[in-house]
């Protein structure tokens, strides 16, 4: 009695443990996340600094540099890179090991950043250096917008600051969410030199009086313990602490004057409740608008949780004031939604040409209904499994189902086949023998071919790494059904056979009947010819086995040199409905000049069609993420796929178009990422760093050889450097000889320059619950040119006011209003990607060799997001299939209890590799990870079906006594229409993937025509060859048991002489 008797006399018994594994499947999908990759970013340390007044160099030399050698070697760091801009803000981003625990990351950083406080300036530690856990994981971006231009952009960032962020912050699944561009409120106060002048005060003066009385103070208490005899009550004393209006910042008294008199702060300067910063200015359809960026949790549901912030908002729009709105300019989930829907329709398709192409096989539809059904219960019962392992339902996953219909319905097809051709055989059999008679037959091949493709993929989970996330969700949810699909195969299908399955009717068909079957007719007849072809072929290629054998080794090189010469990439760029433009104008442009450029360049990308939104930010360039009024960037939502006929790459160059037509500036736009927060663009991002220290001069003079020769390589397109070291400024030359030798405080003249033609920080006031910062400058007329010196004064040791002209010169020069340090060396960033016919892979193989032969020693490229994971991929796909086929061969090994027969199911693997590797060559696409994890596929198949001839084969020489070539002839006819009805169900069903349109097309195509083309080449080559290898192989066997035989028999002989 086999384990299959068990269920197909209890076939109510069989029939609950399918509803089981269904329902709970059901179950676990309600409340899998839903997202566009697993996670696959690297976990992100964020540090922040501000040295308000100082220009980039000076914050990169006193802040960046300390910081980055303390941080530098912490556990489980990949890669470091800092961004100092001219407006005194540092921005490090530390990126930690796929799998790390974020907050031990954020924890580790921190103890070291406070082992590093004392040796930065005073004015960073007293703004703190803030340590957070960063998501890079962009899932939207909000506008608030004023249609009617009833608020200013000052009002509308704060009211954001104040009264959506808290609650934005509480939508379960949202990271963070933040204000772009900062903005947020503070106490301006505008210093005028003619009315300090006037009263005989200096700068210092003045942030010295705001300091003393916009402050905390402890007043203590009274009647509070210890208290020498008893008190019936005891008191708390409260005291005037921080100020919170303008009016109060008005009344703080800096002098007082022998005649009673007071000389207030408002006598000498303008104070207003303004903004932190006027650096930046974002626009939406020409519109002012407040960005609220907002980033996804690890793990989070991105559908689910973009729904609540949309309903959070509509929740407190409500409560907006009259002419205060928002829109969703930027949404990652539309993407994501799009891409689920296409699979869920390629999904539909492939189920229903499955199932066309079994009917087609099986004319019969009892048992195609018995055949399809393991389909929907393997695949809802696969949720369960991705529940179990703590997957999310991605794109990944949801590609391995759709490929995962065409492979579990391979095993019921194996068994209602052969209980068909059991009942063909013999009319007089009864069905529960029959059912009973083919899982004898056929529950070791379902056995052993799941046992397969469990090995193909399982190995591949415990890679680690990018590439061993990717592969891991695939390889287990395919793992996962196929186990399913086995279970279901033994227990429920021969259950449904036993009762619905019948013998064919002996009697005449009616002429409707026949002509309905008539097509049916015709395909059994050409399937005929085909088979007989086909072993006609198989005889002559068993007869010619050194052909055949040469053939094979032909196939092994073919596939060899095709796979060198194809390009590779990591993931394909897909169109995503949004392109990012980066805009750049002259080094030291206004915000005024960069914002009109936008404007023009955004009404000209408005009157595309196929574009739905344009949100423009001026004054931040997001490729150095770093603050500076001569860039901008801009974000272009297209209207959905279906709605237009212009792709993004087609948008892409109609900007580049737009932007060189329009003088004073150009823009470059760029396709976003295939994996969010892994980089910022399309493309790859790279530092050229000099490990000597070259300084600002030497690094630009570098990164200019290294660009124009990068830009003549034929595998590179558009490499180009952010860095620049020729922007136009002053550098202040400070004799502090002379101005110690007039007795002036070398911080108090520090401390002028910066509160006046910086925006120097004083300290805090509190608004509204919440700590805001007080700056100090001067009004604009008063910080135009250099001549400004001659109105800014300092203290000297005699009491009077000397100006600043005294020991400050200000000498023109070009410098760099953007520095970036690589790990801890300085930096210059990269941006390029292949050209035409190059994978990005070539290309970064390209950069590298670039700056190796254009500078030599002494200077090298880091890698950060996909070309660093690119880099360090390794051979990560090689050794999955290294592995895979060592498990094939151990699996069968162990179930013939033979070393040799597994081989030549082995032999199938060449021609998988050549289908799928030639589908990939004649589509003009890169071997990209999608591809990878296809060819595993193939892989499994072909071995699942050489499985399929030589378990055949051998049943027949042991059991029925036939010879190796008969053997090998009749494993051939019986199994070639499983085999043909099985490929041509897989091959079909993957054919809406290898053609797929719209959201995630590129993934798609790449995944569908490597399993579709190498499963074809398995069906054709594989299929004519295995019977060849296994005689060969058989042979050999049976002449060395012989030989060994004769030698025991020699033995045997020798020692009874003795």
């Amino acid at each position: 009695m086999t384990f299959s008797d068990f269920f197909i006399r209890r076939p109510v018994f069989a029939t609950v443990l399918s509803v089981i594994i269904a329902l709970v499947g059901i179950m676990a999908m309600r409340v899998l996340p839903i997202e566009q990759y697993p996670s696959v970013v690297p976990p992100t340390v964020s540090v922040k600094a501000t040295y308000p007044g100082a220009d980039a160099d000076t914050v990169s030399q006193t802040v960046a540099a300390p910081l980055a050698e303390a941080i530098n070697g912490v556990e489980d760091m990949l890669y470091m890179n800092s961004t100092t801009a001219d407006n005194g803000s540092l921005s490090m981003s530390i990126a930690f090991a796929i799998g790390s625990d974020g907050d031990t990351n954020t924890i580790n950083v921190n103890n070291r950043v406070q082992q590093t406080l004392s040796q930065l300036p005073e004015s960073v530690q007293a703004q703190g250096v803030t340590v957070e856990l960063s998501s890079s994981s962009i899932l939207m971006v909000l506008g608030l917008t004023s249609p009617q231009n009833d608020y200013g952009k000052i009002y509308m960032q704060n009211y954001a600051t104040l009264n959506l962020l808290d609650e934005l912050r509480q939508v379960p699944g949202v990271g963070s969410a933040e204000v772009l561009g900062g903005g947020e409120f503070a106490m301006r106060i505008w210093l005028n030199p003619d009315k300090l002048a006037e009263y005989d005060m200096t700068p210092a003066e003045v942030a010295d009086a705001v300091s003393a009385q916009n402050t905390e103070v402890a007043a203590g208490g009274l009647a509070k313990t210890p208290q020498g005899e008893s008190r019936a009550y005891s008191y708390t004393i409260t005291a005037p602490g921080r100020m919170s209006n303008a009016d109060q910042f008005r009344d703080i008294i800096l002098r007082t004057n022998p005649d009673g008199s007071a000389l207030r702060l408002d006598d000498v300067a303008r104070i207003e409740l303004g903004a932190s910063s006027y650096n930046v200015d974002a626009r939406l359809n020409g519109g002012t608008m407040t960005p609220i960026m907002i980033n996804q949790q690890p793990g989070a549901n991105a559908l689910e949780t973009a729904k609540q912030v949309v309903a959070t908002m509509d929740r407190l729009k409500e409560r907006f004031p009259p002419g205060l709105d928002y829109e969703v300019p930027y949404d990652t989930t539309l993407f994501i939604d799009a891409s689920v829907t296409t699979v869920e329709h390629t999904f539909i398709e492939a189920f229903l040409i499955v199932a066309a192409i079994v009917l087609i096989f099986l004319q019969n539809w009892r048992t195609t209904a018995i055949a399809l059904s393991v389909v929907p219960v393997s695949v809802v019962g696969t949720f369960a499994g991705l529940y179990l392992f703590g997957f999310s339902i991605n794109l990944l996953s949801l590609f391995a189902l759709v490929l995962a219909i065409g492979i579990v319905v391979d095993d019921a097809i194996l068994v209602v086949e052969n209980v068909e051709r059991l009942l063909e055989e013999d009319p007089n059999i009864k069905i529960l023998a029959a059912s009973s008679r083919a899982m004898k037959e056929v529950g070791g091949p379902v056995i052993a071919t799941s046992l397969i493709m469990a090995a193909v993929f399982v190995p591949v989970a415990f890679l680690g790494g990018f590439t061993g996330q990717i592969y891991q969700q695939f390889a287990l949810t395919i793992a996962v059904s196929v186990a399913i699909s086995a279970v279901v195969a033994l227990t429920f299908t021969p259950a449904m056979c036993a009762i619905f399955v019948r013998h064919k009717s002996r009697h005449p068909r009616s002429k409707f009947v026949q002509a309905l079957t008539a097509p049916l007719r015709v395909f059994d007849r050409a399937f005929a010819a085909i088979t007989r072809a086909y072993l006609w072929l198989v005889a002559l290629l068993v007869k010619r086995w050194v052909l055949a054998l040469a053939l094979g080794v032909a196939t092994c090189v073919g596939s060899y040199a095709l796979y060198e010469r194809t390009p590779t990439s990591l993931v394909p760029e897909t169109d995503q409905g949004m392109v990012l433009a980066s805009v750049s104008l002259p080094e030291a442009a206004s915000l005024e000049r960069t914002q009109d450029y936008m404007a023009e360049l955004s009404d000209k990308i408005e009157s595309v069609p196929a574009v739905r939104y344009v949100a423009a930010v001026a004054g931040y360039d997001i490729l150095s993420s770093a603050v500076n009024s001569a860039r901008g960037i801009m974000f272009i939502a297209m209207e959905p796929w279906a709605e237009r006929d212009m792709s993004a790459t087609q948008l892409i160059g109609q900007i580049m178009k737009f932007g060189g037509s329009i003088d004073g500036g150009k823009a470059m736009a760029f396709n976003l990422p295939p994996i969010i927060g892994l980089s910022t663009t399309g493309g790859f991002t790279g530092y050229l760093q000099s490990y000597d220290g070259a300084d600002a001069n030497e690094l630009y003079q570098a990164s200019m050889k290294v660009m124009q020769a990068a830009n003549q390589r034929p595998e590179l397109n558009r490499v180009f450097t952010t860095y620049n070291a020729n922007v136009p400024s002053y550098r202040a030359d400070i004799d502090r000889e002379k101005a110690l030798s007039y007795g002036v405080s070398l911080d108090d003249l520090y401390t002028t320059l910066s509160n006046t033609l910086g925006s120097g920080f004083v300290n805090y006031f509190s608004y509204r619950s919440r700590n805001f910062q007080v700056y100090m400058q001067n009004e604009s007329e008063f910080r135009q040119t250099p001549e400004a010196l001659d109105q800014i004064f300092v203290r000297g040791g005699d009491g009077k006011r000397i100006p600043l002209s005294e020991f400050v010169t200000l000498e023109r020069q070009s410098t760099a209003s953007v520095m970036t340090r690589f790990n801890v060396y300085p930096a210059a960033q990269f941006q390029g990607g292949p050209a035409t016919g190059y994978s990005s892979g070539e290309a970064v193989h390209a950069m590298q060799e670039v700056v190796a032969d254009t500078l030599g020693d002494g200077w090298g490229m880091g890698w950060t997001g996909t070309a660093y994971q690119e880099t360090n991929a390794g051979n990560a796909a090689t050794l999955a299939v290294v592995f895979g086929i060592i498990m094939i061969l151990l699996i069968l090994a162990a179930q013939y209890e033979s070393w040799s027969l597994p081989l030549a199911v082995i032999t199938a693997v060449p021609f998988a590799f050549l289908g799928a590797i030639g589908g990939i060559v004649l589509r003009g696409l890169d071997i990209s990870i999608y591809v990878e994890i296809g060819m595993l596929v193939v892989v499994g198949l072909a071995a699942k079906n050489a499985i399929m001839i030589v378990e055949f084969a051998e049943l027949q020489r042991k059991e029925h006594g036939k010879s190796i070539r008969e053997a090998a002839m009749i494993a051939s006819e019986l199994r070639f229409r499983p085999i043909v009805m099985t490929s041509l169900a897989f091959i079909f069903g993957t054919l809406p993937l290898a053609t797929a349109t719209g959201a995630s097309d590129t993934s798609s195509q790449h995944i569908g025509t490597t399993v579709a083309v190498g499963m074809a080449s398995v069906a054709v080559l594989a299929s004519l060859f295995v019977p060849t290898y296994y005689a060969m192989i058989a042979k050999v066997q049976q002449w060395l048991a012989d030989k060994r035989g004769k030698h025991h028999e020699e033995a045997a002989l020798e020692q009874s002489r003795d």
